[in-house]
Order: C-alpha cells, then structure tokens, then sequence
C-alpha cells in the first residue's frame, strides 16, 4: 500500500453497482474526423457532421422525410419482392441474406419508391446502401419502372436518389438486365418532357452508376460522394499509376464535368424544388439558392 492508498483509499465496487452505464445509441462517432456526436442531434442534423462537416450515409425512409419535409406519401411497387432464381448460396444462402437485410434496415427491398411531395410536386425512387449495399436485383428494377410510369400516367416529374454497391451478385445476369430495363423505362419517360433528377449519393457504383444515375436531365452529386464504375484501388491497380487526389469524389467529377452540381445535404430540398419551378415553370414556394 502506497501512502496515496492511505490517504485516498480506492472505493471498492460492488458488482460494478456503482458504475453508471451509457445507453446504447446515445452516442455516435464521426467516421472521418472521429469526433463524438449525441445521437439525437446527429439524426436531427440528417446524418452530417457538425465538427466537420462529413455526410454519413442515410437510410431510405429518413432520405424520403428529409426530402418531402414530412409530407404524406403512397408507397409504390412494395408487392414486389426479391426471389432466389439461382438457389444461390456462398457463405450464407441468398434467402438468408435477404432476411438479415430486412431485419437490418426495416424494408423490403433495397429501393423505396413513392409518390410525395417535395415542395409541392409529387415524386421519388430512393437507393437504401443497407439493404445488400444498395445492390440493384430484378425486384429494385421492376419497382424502378413501376414508379418511372406512375410518373409517366400522372404526368410528374421524377426523382431518383442513389446509393448503390452495383448490381447485386446473387441474381447472375438477371441484375445485369436491370441496367437495360430501366434505362429503357427512362428513355420512354423522357418523350413526356417531364424532368428526372437524379442525386447521387455516396457510394454511386457499378451497374447503377453506368444506367440510371448518370442519364438525368440534371445530375446533382452530395457532398463528398464516391461515384464511378468500379473502385478507386481497382483503377490504380489496374492503371498502375496513381490517381489524382480525391479521384470519384463529387467535386472531382463536378470539375471533369460529369456532374451538374455538388449539394450540401441540408441545402438538398430546397434546391431540388427550385429546380422542379424552373423547368416545370412553376412557382417554388422556396426560395431560390
């Protein structure tokens, strides 16, 4: 015992009754500056970093209410589910794949299509990266077409936000179609003069950014969002060379002219709709920014 201990003994815990326990998804972490974030405030900030500024991936359903401000909407396609054509099976079946999926991230399917409002024009289809990465399956393209002839009959514009791994595996060359499925949908779509926005989000890759995402009347990036074919490692690898810094970021591509615009997420609304005014020559109740 050191003269510390006897003039400072240490409390002893019992069953560690006395130590005060932190409830689980109080806190939350920045994944770039590492910064500690009250979960509360991070999810009314929409998943952005208030230290530095860093877009954390967001889930469908909070993308469809940060868009729509809360405005009612009418789910379109939900009847249409995944199935497992090839028997596939890896390290764990794709049946079983599919459930984990929608026990973690609450839906059905790896896209969210509805019909809502964002200011007062009805819309949208919405990548969800935590159902199997955002991967596009025969189930993500029939309810991407489904919702691209809602817009087509009720004569609205269309929105599609992305966030996607690429086309999804399991499916073999049937997730391959879905990149001529849906670019056709939207080819057809197009002849209304209607327009279709596309935000891309991060990761934007593989089959979707080669289709969908890249064939809008306006492409509009997310701050800091990985977009592109294949991965950045795979490139260099291949190349043998180094790339430039910030290689398939947003701003690079905004630079290279690939994309139209980058967004801060909280700007996002308001920008979406002031573009909608503009080329449906409708008055935004927004204003312009």
């Amino acid at each position: 015992m050191t003269w510390l201990d006897e003039v400072w003994p240490k409390k002893s815990l019992k069953n560690g009754s006395d130590q005060r326990s932190i409830p689980e998804g109080v806190w939350a972490k920045c994944k770039k500056c590492g910064h500690i974030l009250y979960a509360d405030t991070f999810k009314a900030h929409h998943y952005v970093c208030d230290a530095c500024g860093h877009h954390h991936r967001m889930g469908a359903m909070s993308r469809l209410q940060h868009l729509n401000q809360g405005a009612d909407y009418q789910l379109i396609g939900e009847d249409v589910q995944s199935k497992d054509y090839l028997n596939f099976h890896d390290s764990k079946s794709y049946k079983q794949r599919l459930e984990e999926a929608k026990k973690k991230s609450g839906l059905t399917e790896s896209i969210v299509c509805a019909a809502t409002k964002i200011d007062q024009y009805e819309v949208v289809a919405i990548f969800s990266f935590d159902f199997i990465g955002g991967s596009m399956g025969s189930a993500l393209g029939e309810r991407f077409v489904q919702a691209v002839h809602y817009a087509m009959e009720k004569g609205l514009p269309f929105i599609c936000v992305t966030a996607s791994g690429g086309a999804r595996m399991q499916e073999g060359v049937a997730a391959l179609f879905q990149m001529a499925k849906t670019s056709m949908a939207l080819s057809h779509f197009k002849q209304t003069k209607n327009p279709y926005i596309a935000i891309l989000t991060d990761p934007t890759s593989g089959g979707v950014a080669a289709s969908m995402a890249m064939q809008a009347d306006i492409i509009m990036a997310e701050k800091g969002a990985l977009i592109g074919f294949t991965g950045p490692r795979v490139i260099a690898q291949t190349l043998k060379e180094d790339l430039p810094e910030g290689f398939q970021r947003a701003e690079f591509l905004l630079k290279q002219g690939a994309v139209d615009m980058v967004v801060e997420r909280d700007k996002i609304p308001g920008k979406v709709a002031n573009l909608l005014s503009m080329l449906t020559q409708k008055e935004s109740k927004e204003e312009v920014v």
